[in-house]
């Protein structure tokens, strides 16, 4: 293979995961690590990917469009949106974060009584609204259509005058040191609050998020006390996942 061809492949891989690592590269093209590592240091210097220690990200900064997300991975969203709210009881305060996750999340809520929720997904809220005793707050701000979310600084001034039992959030991406990561500053300084306002703090995320960058940093994984994914780490996330107080959950798609 010519390294030009050879180059538009690794940088369609990049573009198509946002982030990925030598080796799963060379898992796709079946070439050296050494060969892979020129032919990065070669795009990063056209501008057109971002070498990291590893691997390389996508210059990129933008989420995927809902609509896509939508149709990404959606039984194992589903499987962990389940395996998520079945830690939820009847009764309980709930901060729910936006996104494609958190609605399978409140999809599968749709069973429990009397919850107490603050969100401010616009989807999520009418789902769980008017049902079962219910009491819903949804979260001030400006809507972001990307998100179908209230963002903003309203809506972590409302989110400051409450603390729940529960908070379900997701994640833009999981970077390989552990850090949470979003696409946005109003998004990650509102998912920084509800990881700080609850009793217990549950990160729901497919396997899909491991390993990548987005442009804005929310929290560290050491503040959850759960990780739903639908996988299993792979071995470099499992070694920065190990001394964390985190329990992974691993929800199996198979079983729904």
């Amino acid at each position: 293979m010519l390294a030009e061809e050879r180059q538009k492949q690794i940088l369609s891989l990049v573009q198509s995961h946002r982030s990925i690592s030598i080796t799963d590269i060379q898992r796709s093209l079946n070439v050296s690590r050494e060969t892979i590592r020129r032919d990065l240091l070669t795009l990063a210097e056209q501008r057109k990917l971002r070498k990291t220690h590893g691997g390389a990200i996508s210059l990129e900064s933008t989420e995927p469009e809902m609509a896509v997300r939508q149709t990404t991975n959606v039984e194992g969203k589903r499987a962990i949106g389940l395996l998520a709210a079945s830690m939820i009881p009847d009764g309980a305060s709930v901060i729910l974060a936006s996104g494609t996750t958190m609605q399978s999340a409140a999809d599968a809520l749709q069973g429990r009584q009397s919850l107490t929720i603050f969100t401010n997904c616009i989807a999520s809220a009418l789902k769980l609204s008017g049902r079962n005793r219910n009491r819903i707050h949804l979260l001030g701000g400006e809507i972001q259509s990307q998100n179908q979310a209230c963002l903003g600084r309203d809506a972590t001034e409302m989110l400051s005058n409450y603390f729940a039992d529960f908070v379900l959030v997701g994640a833009g991406a999981i970077a390989p040191n552990g850090c949470i990561m979003d696409f946005s500053r109003e998004e990650a300084e509102l998912h920084s609050l509800m990881v700080r306002s609850a009793q217990t703090v549950i990160v729901a995320a497919d396997h899909q998020k491991f390993g990548r960058y987005a442009p804005v940093r929310v929290e560290s994984l050491d503040k959850a006390h759960y990780l739903v994914t639908d996988r299993e780490p792979n071995r470099e996330m499992a070694e920065v996942l190990s001394p964390l107080a985190v329990d992974v959950l691993v929800a199996n798609p198979k079983s729904i």
